[in-house]
């Protein structure tokens, strides 16, 4: 099992000025209930979305099993009609498969967990629609840009500058999908519009428990982790809730986070800069490339690295320690819990 359990709070009827002067200042995760979303929770139907979105073509992950893993990428791409994307992430069975049985008996040969050894006896197909922009290389994903016909359906909470905005994503997911752990770099509204989720979180400060890559963590069943080779995540503490229609998660930037769809649902994340402009990378289209300060010290710390390695263990173990303990002392916070 994880570590400690805390759920997550949640306020009903919150003003912007509530928000802004005392919630926003905390940086912790907090459930807003009773926000003017707009029509979209009563309107999102599976019919409604596939007539307003309709041939639209659109790139989605699809996966044979439940659990999404960006590290070792269980899943493939694979591009179709937005209706037809909402009819198969909806149903209950399918008909026709993306995936091959000869590559599902590859994955599965390969990766030898119960979950792909299910998947050979009951096929399934987990689909996930992460919207883009236009360009993704250039574009930052916009729902009222790439899906104009449904910017009247929805409102964005008013509780943060119009400058500061960065990007809206569309997001449509097959019932039973787990989204790997990760974080963002900027702060971000969940706006549950249909269907129900689990979210767990965990602070940036347990970050040495989740054995990251990157920004994604390695451990992939967060309910039945692994302990023999994860054995940190146990210390890791998990704050925990339910977002149903019309539910509001505010996510601080670099908490991690994990998501399961435990109905087909759709959502929406509103992503804004918590941080001046300049402090993040200009070629960030997607949100979650460290700010441009961070990635520096990364560098820097790596061409130090490579330094101590030239000294024989002993002295390299010693030194690294000291560095260790400068660290701490000069850049960790205290003034957080």
């Amino acid at each position: 099992m994880g570590g400690p359990r805390v759920p997550v709070p949640r306020l009903e009827g919150v003003s912007r000025e509530q928000f802004v002067q005392h919630l926003y200042p905390q940086r912790k995760p907090l459930v807003l209930e009773g926000i003017d979303l707009g029509a979209c929770t009563s309107k999102w139907t599976v019919d409604y979305l596939s007539q307003v979105g309709g041939r639209k073509e659109v790139k989605i992950h699809v996966a044979a099993v439940p659990q999404m893993d960006f590290i070792s990428k269980n899943f493939v791409y694979r591009t179709l009609p937005f209706d037809k994307l909402v009819q198969r992430a909806a149903e209950e069975k399918h008909k026709e498969f993306f995936i091959s049985e000869s590559f599902l008996q590859a994955t599965c040969k390969n990766i030898s967990s119960y979950g792909h050894q299910r998947a050979l006896v009951e096929r399934d197909e987990k689909y996930y629609l992460r919207s883009l922009g236009e360009d993704p290389r250039k574009d930052i994903a916009d729902i009222r840009k790439q899906f104009p016909l449904l910017e009247g359906d929805i409102k964005f909470p008013d509780f943060f500058k119009e400058q500061q905005f960065f990007s809206s994503v569309f997001r449509i997911s097959s019932p039973g999908l787990q989204l790997w752990t990760h974080y963002d770099v900027m702060d971000n509204f969940l706006i549950q519009v249909t269907g129900k989720k689990r979210v767990v979180l965990f602070s940036p400060r347990d970050a040495q428990y989740l054995y990251l890559s990157g920004t994604k963590s390695a451990v992939l069943n967060i309910d039945n982790p692994d302990l023999a080779k994860y054995p940190l995540f146990s210390n890791a503490r998990r704050y925990e809730c339910s977002l149903e229609a019309g539910d509001v998660l505010f996510i601080p930037a670099l908490w991690f986070h994990n998501v399961i769809s435990e109905e087909f649902g759709v959502g929406v994340n509103v992503f804004w800069k918590h941080l001046p402009s300049e402090c993040y990378d200009k070629t960030d289209t997607y949100g979650n490339k460290d700010p441009t300060a961070a990635s520096r010290a990364a560098q820097i710390l790596d061409r130090a690295l490579k330094t101590l390695a030239e000294l024989p263990e002993e002295y390299r173990d010693f030194y690294a320690r000291r560095m260790v303990l400068h660290i701490q002392d000069k850049a960790y916070s205290k003034n957080f819990e």
